[in-house]
Order: C-alpha cells, then structure tokens, then sequence
C-alpha cells in the first residue's frame, strides 16, 4: 500500500525532493493559486506552519492553474508573490496539474485515497487540503471553503498521534 513518502516533487525552483524526507511528521498539501478569492489563506497556512512546524507539520503548497487560470506565472513569480504579500516561508513546490492524465502522481493517489463530495475523484478548485498523519496516510480532505484556523484541531491531533 502506497504512502506519500513514496513520492517526490520538484520544490518551486525545480529541484526534486523526495516526501520521505518527511517521515514522522505531519503533513498539510494544499493546492494553491495566487489569483483567487481564496489566495488570503495564504495568511492562515502560514500561521499553521508557524505555530505547528516545530511540533512536526509540514505545510507543502501546490501552485495549480487549472482553475479559471488563477496562476498564469512562472514558478519565480509565484514564489515571489507567496513571500511578498503573505510572508509564506512553507515549501512551496513547482506548478503542477493536480487533475486529468497530466495530473502530478501524488494528486492522483491523494485524490484516490480521500475522495471528494459524493465520492468524487477530482479536485473542484484551488485551496483543497489533504492532512496526511504521521504514518504517511492521508487522514482528512478539506474544501476550498475549510479555513486554515478552522483545521487546526485535527492538526494537533495529528501530531499528538
């Protein structure tokens, strides 16, 4: 049965890493974009890995742009903008396609492991959050619409695991 610490993805400036890296803490992969009615959650997934990164969560945003084109720029200006007007200082990984054949391997396994709404497979739109436990399995799907404050129970519950 996979994990996430069987995958990799390339950090915003295209080096690979390998999640394994990861191994034992918790983890919080969220899609992102930089041009969306719920890019200020930017703000609340830094105060997630303020408060929870030295008790073992890792924050890891997705830039995505298969929704409503939201994040046209290149990976430099993504990175860019994330730190200028939120101060995100998470990992921010490379641009990838988070639906469809195209999809990045870890959205498809995600996405396979905790299905949406009605048991939908794919992901409806920008800021969908997986909470992965420390055993590398995912615990939780949450809606664009999930505040980042509003998770922070079953994050700490996740470290206390």
């Amino acid at each position: 049965m996979a994990t996430i610490y069987d995958f990799s993805a390339n950090n915003i400036q295209g080096k690979p890493v390998k999640l394994n890296k990861f191994k034992g803490q918790a983890m919080l992969i969220v899609n992102t974009a930089s041009a969306c009615g719920f890019t200020p959650q930017f703000g609340g997934l830094e105060e997630l890995h303020k408060t929870y990164g030295g008790k073992g969560l890792v924050v890891l945003g997705f830039p995505c742009n298969q929704f409503g084109a939201q994040d046209s720029g290149s990976n430099g200006e993504i990175a860019e903008f994330c730190q200028l007007n939120y101060g995100v200082s998470f990992p921010m990984m490379e641009k990838v396609d988070v639906n469809g054949s195209g999809a990045h391997p870890l959205f498809q396994w995600l996405c396979a492991e905790a299905p949406g709404l009605l048991g939908s497979k794919a992901i409806k739109w920008n800021f969908t959050k997986f909470l992965i436990g420390k055993d590398g399995g995912v615990i939780k799907r949450y809606a664009p619409t999930d505040t980042p404050s509003g998770m922070a129970k079953d994050v700490e519950a996740a470290l206390a695991d």
